[in-house]
């Protein structure tokens, strides 16, 4: 098992961290613009953030050369996007029926659960820490 220090720990934590907040920036900023850009019937803008969610969180997942990193920012994402599902007591809703929220919703489900499934297993040690080898040296005797 690896040790690390305090501070490749905590340098971790917080790019984590970070990641968690992008996920949720961007469920803010997606939900309420979703709609704006509809060409005919095709919601554009809502096939571009679904689109920019997936190439995100597969950023996520490869940089941090874990499936951790896309799930964090996955689960920004989520926490933020489903509360925006529900109706409130005035009948105001962020993401409505419709083939705009339809695709931002679904379609934003699939691509974190394509990045997730495209992103690299853990082991590989993340881009932070690569002046750390994951693996140990050969000793010759």
């Amino acid at each position: 098992m690896e040790h690390r220090s305090q501070a490749e720990s905590a340098l971790g934590g917080a790019a984590y961290g970070m990641l968690f907040v992008l996920g949720v920036v961007m469920a803010v900023v997606g939900g309420f613009t979703h709609p704006t850009w509809q060409v005919g019937v095709i919601p554009v803008a809502a096939i571009v953030w679904v689109l920019l969610l997936f190439g995100v969180c597969l950023g996520a997942g490869r940089l941090m050369r874990a499936r951790l990193g896309a799930m964090v920012t996955a689960l920004g994402w989520l926490l933020v996007t489903m509360p925006f599902t529900l109706e409130l007591g005035m009948g105001d809703l962020v993401i409505a029926s419709g083939p705009p929220g339809y695709v931002y919703l679904y379609g934003g489900l699939l691509a974190l659960v394509a990045a997730y499934l495209l992103s690299p297993s853990s082991g590989g040690g993340s881009w932070l820490l690569r002046g750390y080898p994951s693996e140990k040296p050969d000793v010759e005797a």
